[in-house]
Formats: structure tokens, sequence, C-alpha cells
């Protein structure tokens, strides 16, 4: 009996823990700034859970049943918590006041549990074992939870059914506690039906949890979806509508198919063009093989690296047929060479030295991208760039956010580097902006590879030219410690959103 009931205490906490990392990454996906979501979602969950621990001393009759009753709504409202949210994404405009109301109502509820469970076993344990026992199962089940949501939940399960299947783990807690208990409640059998009830509910939600998020996409996005995936990093969307494919990394457009040959031109060519006899070449991000492709037009290159975190972006586009026409099965080329790591570790654990070097990170979002744009990450960079060598960065819209553009450029320039920043029309995004980076003068290229579909050499000196509109700004340089980029990136286009 005690070690059953020690075995409740760690999976409510595990619970408690998984509901709260659910809502900072969920909301983290949707709304970017993973630093300010997890800080206001896990200070809200440990203030609501303060509230309910202060609430549970009103609670004097039928422990027990209260207990159990606790668990069914923590395993209801958690185990449906991603759903709710993703829906309320898709089809509200009151995401984050729901987020927080869902967080509040977690919190307060798993607040309740831990007192009620001490009470419960008041008179099993002495009072200092009670709350050495208790508190240490309570913290063991919570380092349970950290480990398996990053390493099993989120790339196995998915938040929406990972969100599920802990609540069925609840609402299994709730309907032992009744065998366990059995003498001490009033009502057993309607206690058990209704603890039933709760797990056939979420069974149903876990047997429908892609639909649901089907239903969630197809409102979000306005093409067919075609292929949706959690990974460990992020959330991968591909949509398509006639013979436009179009890739969305948590919510944000990546490229459209119609229009991503000017992006990826734009990004490669004006600086690997003016690298003679480039062979060996690095690609940072670009898990989606398109800058490889452009690269692969060089018959001089001997070897690519493409360093990208994410395993399954790289797969699915070494593997999905739509996707390899597109990227002309440049992840399989065998000049090729897919490493999957954070490009940070892995520049300062590898030795190697490239002519080029494309930086193809997705928009500085949230401080996790952010230090992908730091001095310290370029100067790491520099050290693997030969003498003769270039860098590219994509560096969002010089129109949309310019001081965020300006912000990039600066930063390269405070790494140590020679800065050329550039600019090119993409009509799905607009004016985008690049910067060429490298420790020796650049000129234009008086030639380009053939078979391109938007880039001339007459029209390059004219990308390096600069409206008022577009001109530097005064701004501060990007630093791992202090990582103004990411304030001025989510200013600029909040402001743009309005």
């Amino acid at each position: 009996m005690p070690a059953l009931l020690l075995l409740s205490v760690f999976l409510i906490a595990a619970c408690g823990l998984i509901y709260e990392l659910l809502a900072g990454t969920l909301a983290s996906y949707l709304l970017g700034d993973s630093v300010l979501q997890f800080s206001t979602v896990i200070g809200s969950y440990l203030f609501a859970m303060g509230i309910g621990s202060y609430l549970s001393k009103f609670i004097g009759k039928g422990l027990v049943t209260r207990f159990v009753t606790v668990e069914l709504l923590v395993g209801l409202i958690g185990g449906f918590s991603s759903t709710i949210l993703f829906l309320a994404f898709a089809y509200t405009h009151g995401f984050r006041l729901l987020l927080y109301l869902v967080v509040l109502a977690i919190g307060t509820l798993v607040g309740l549990e831990i007192p009620l469970m001490m009470r419960i076993l008041k008179g099993r344990f002495e009072f200092r074992e009670l709350v050495a026992q208790v508190l240490t199962f309570d913290y063991l089940g919570a380092l349970g939870a950290s480990l398996l949501f990053p390493l099993w939940l989120v790339p196995q399960l998915g938040l929406v059914k990972g969100a599920v299947f802990f609540g069925l783990l609840n609402a299994g807690v709730a309907l032992w506690t009744t065998f366990l208990f059995r003498d001490r409640i009033g009502g057993l059998v309607g206690l058990r039906v209704m603890c039933l009830l709760v797990m056939a509910a979420l069974g149903v939600g876990m047997t429908y949890a892609d639909q649901i998020l089907d239903l969630a996409d197809g409102n979000l996005y306005a093409d067919e979806v075609i292929f949706a995936r959690n990974t460990r990093y992020q959330r991968i969307v591909i949509t398509k509508w006639k013979d436009d494919i179009r890739l969305f990394l948590n919510a944000h457009l990546q490229f459209s198919s119609r229009d991503e040959h000017r992006y990826h031109e734009a990004l490669v060519h004006p600086g690997l063009a003016a690298v003679p006899g480039a062979r060996r070449l690095l690609v940072l991000g670009g898990g989606d093989g398109l800058a490889v492709r452009e690269m692969l037009k060089y018959s001089l290159v001997e070897s690519i690296t493409l360093v990208d975190l994410d395993a399954e972006m790289t797969h699915l586009f070494s593997t999905h047929a739509l996707l390899k026409t597109l990227n002309q099965g440049s992840l399989s080329a065998p000049k090729v060479k897919v490493v999957n790591q954070d490009a940070f570790p892995w520049l300062e654990t590898n030795n190697d030295v490239f002519d080029f070097v494309v930086i193809d990170f997705p928009d500085p979002t949230n401080f996790s991208l952010g230090k992908l744009y730091t001095t310290a990450f370029y100067r790491l960079m520099a050290r693997h760039l030969s003498e003769g060598g270039l860098a590219v960065a994509q560096a969002t819209s010089p129109l949309f956010a310019r001081q965020s553009y300006w912000c990039v450029a600066e930063t390269m320039k405070l790494a140590g580097l020679r800065v050329y920043p550039y600019h090119a029309y993409v009509p799905s995004f607009g004016e985008w902006g690049f910067i060429l980076a490298g420790k020796r003068e650049y000129e234009p290229p008086h030639s380009l590879p053939g078979g391109l579909k938007f880039l001339q050499a007459a029209m390059l000196p004219q990308l390096f030219q600069w409206p008022a509109d577009m001109a530097p700004v005064p701004v501060e340089a990007n630093r791992l410690n202090d990582q103004v980029l990411v304030r001025y990136y989510e200013r600029e286009w909040r402001e743009v959103a309005r």
C-alpha cells in the first residue's frame, strides 16, 4: 500500500510538470519569444499552485472523494489543454487569454493535490516521515517529467496526444485511489463510473488527436495541409495549392515554391560566384536543401556540409517526393554531407575551413534563434572561413524590420568581418535582406551559372544600392548576453501586423 501511494505522488507530480511544459512550449511555438512565454507560464502556474495550496485548507470532509475529483478535473483540463489551445489559436483572437486561464486552472488544481494527499496519508506515516516521503517522490516525479518531455513525449506523441496521455494517467490515479481507499469513500460506484467516463473521453481525444490538429491547421493555413508534424524543436507544416508548395515552421512562412528561387538564388550566387574555385562549402540551417541545390550548380565544388538541428526536417526533404523534386534531390547528392546538430556547438568542435558559408536560419523570433545572430556566433563562424572565402546570412526584411536588418550587419561588423549588405525582392515576403561578409574586399561577379530563373550578373550591382526608406539606421550590435536583435524584431513585426 505505501509503495502504491508514493507512486501516485510520483505520477501526479510528473503530470503536473508536463502540463506546465506543454503550455510553455505551445505558447513558444505559436507566439514566439520562448523566454517570455516560459517565464510567464511558469510564473502563472506556480502562483496558481499557491492559490490551490491555500484553498486546500477549506476542504474538511471527504478528503479522498475530493482528491479523486481533483484528479479527474486535472486529467480533463490538462489532458485537453493542448487541443483547446490549438483550436483557440486557429479559430479565435483570444488565444493568449485562454492560455493563462488554462494555466491558472490547472495550476490551482495541481496545488490542491499534494496538500490533500498529505492529509489523506497522515495516519499512515509519522509527520516527519510523511513530509520527507511525499516531497521526495514529488521532486522525483518532476525530474522524470523533465526528462520524458523532450526525449519521448514531444518527438513520439506530439503536444496534443502527449497532453491526453498524461490526462489518462491522472484519471488512472483517480481510479486506483477509489480502490486503495474504498473504505473511506461514499458513493463509490458513482465515483468509479465518473473515472471511467473521464478515461473514455480522453481515449476518444487520443484517437482523434490527429483529426483535431488537421481541423486547426485547416483553418490556420489558407491552403490544403499535406504534411504536419511536431518535432523536438518545431512544428513543421507543408501546404499545397495547385503548383504552390509552402513550408511553415511554428506557423511562420519559410518559402513558397512559386518564388523561392528568387530568395535562394539571391542568397547563394552573389557570394559564391565571387569566390573563384570554391571547393568546400558549408550551409548552417537550410534543412530544406534549396540553398544546397543552388550550390551544386558549381562544377568545381567538391563537398557541401549542411548542419541543421532538426533531423526530421532534413529527412522530410530527403524523402518526400514533392519536396525532393523541389530541391532536385540535393540532400542525397554524393557531394553533400548532412549533420543534424546545433550549429553553435558544431562550429566549436569542428576544425574544417570552408571557402563559402551560407547562414540560412529562421528569423530571430526568440532568444534560442537569436543566439545564432550574435557577435559570438559570427566570430566562431569566421574561424572556419578561408582567407579568400565569403559568408552570407539571410537577415530579415530591411523594409519592414529595418533596425533588425542593420543590427545583423552591425553585429557581423563588430565580429571583425567586412560586410556588404544587399537586398532582393521576393513576392511572398517583399523586400528581403542578405549580408555578405568576409576578410577581404568584395566585388560583384561578372558571370553567374547558367539556368538561373531570376538573377543576372548585370543586375548584381543594383542589389547593393539602398533607397532612403531602407538605408542604414543607428542600431546596437546583438550580443549573446544582450540579444537586442530579438527585441528589435519583435517590436518591428508587431507594428507591421497592426
